[in-house]
């Protein structure tokens, strides 16, 4: 069986998720083959080329430096083509799950999505992925081939390897006309971010923040201010219970750096940061389900009886949000 990982670089280098991939396919019974599309792909192909694998694929060059539909889809065609692998594994990027349904079209391929594990038992690979807003564990298998799978990040160990020589075969792709093009990008400042997938530590906001407090008075801006200046010194990633999102659609004031990208739980989003701190959080059941991935679960609240009192917390501290995260601050200053 031929095992081809799938990759793309960013920022001139093989990003964590490709390398978690790695970690994957080296896992299954076959021979193992590598292929890169993006800028510095060859340089990227050298940093691993203690992988094991018998044979590197490369794309590379000033049309595939940035993502786009167009010529991200072609060069993996031509990618998963060379290579004529049964298996291919690749990241479930925002880059790759938009441009490798079509590349899976071209070469006849059933694809899969949101895999969180695969494995080789007597030849037969078997992928699992969560249904049903991740309440439902499925473990399935595909006689197809070529057979492709996005695995999600932060499930597989990222490989560590020597770097050398690895000698990639650079792949030819014809380009059709292309429709956009790239003129620059926008993004937000690093300070500004507030979801951060790689991230230690997430940061969970109730709506207990936006209620009036023990001296009868709302205080919003400073919950705010304290939420922001955790965010900032732990370098944290901001999670959200729904009705906390849900205040802004009503009309109610509430934090203005929090949307529905942040909620956590109901909408499947399930994160996998290694520590987790709910604050002014009840933890009911969708909460808690989008919470089930975190290593560390630790909460604040002011009610003793709340949902993760009960068994959804490691550690519960019953006190006030607002001295806490204070007092945190302060230290982390």
């Amino acid at each position: 069986m031929k095992i081809l990982a799938l990759l793309h670089t960013e920022n001139n280098t093989l990003p964590k998720a490709a390398l978690e991939v790695l970690t994957a396919a080296k896992s299954l019974e076959g021979e193992l083959m590598v292929a890169i599309l993006g800028s510095h792909a060859a340089a990227a192909a050298n940093s691993i080329a203690g992988c094991g694998a018998i044979k590197f694929l490369t794309v590379e060059g000033a049309a595939f430096a940035d993502p786009r539909y167009a010529t991200d889809s072609a060069a993996a065609t031509a990618l998963i083509q060379a290579a004529a692998a049964d298996i291919v594994l690749a990241p479930s990027t925002s880059r790759f799950a938009r441009a490798l349904p079509g590349a899976a079209y071209r070469v006849g391929a059933h694809i899969d999505t949101h895999i969180i594990a695969v494995t080789a038992q007597g030849g037969a690979v078997k992928a699992q992925r969560w249904f049903y807003r991740q309440r439902i564990l499925s473990t399935f298998s595909r006689t197809a081939r070529p057979w492709m799978l996005l695995i999600e990040g932060g499930v597989n160990t990222p490989f560590e390897g020597a770097a050398g020589s690895a000698n990639p075969e650079a792949i030819a792709v014809t380009l059709s006309e292309q429709g956009t093009t790239i003129n620059g990008i926008q993004a937000p400042a690093a300070d500004a971010q507030t979801i951060r997938p790689d991230a230690e530590i997430l940061f969970v906001a109730g709506a207990g923040w936006t209620k009036k407090q023990k001296d009868g008075q709302y205080h919003i801006g400073d919950a705010g201010a304290l939420i922001q200046g955790f965010l900032a010194t732990a370098k944290a990633s901001l999670g959200s219970s729904k009705s906390l999102v849900d205040l802004k659609s009503e009309g109610q004031e509430t934090l203005t750096f929090m949307s529905h990208m942040n909620q956590v739980g109901q909408t499947g989003s399930t994160p996998r940061h290694l520590k987790g701190l709910s604050t002014c959080c009840h933890g009911e059941e969708p909460h808690a389900v989008g919470w089930r991935f975190i290593t560390e679960r630790r909460a604040v609240n002011l009610d003793a009886n709340c949902g993760w009192v009960q068994g959804k917390a490691d550690v519960v501290y019953i006190a006030d949000a607002f001295e806490v995260v204070a007092k945190i601050n302060a230290l982390l200053g």
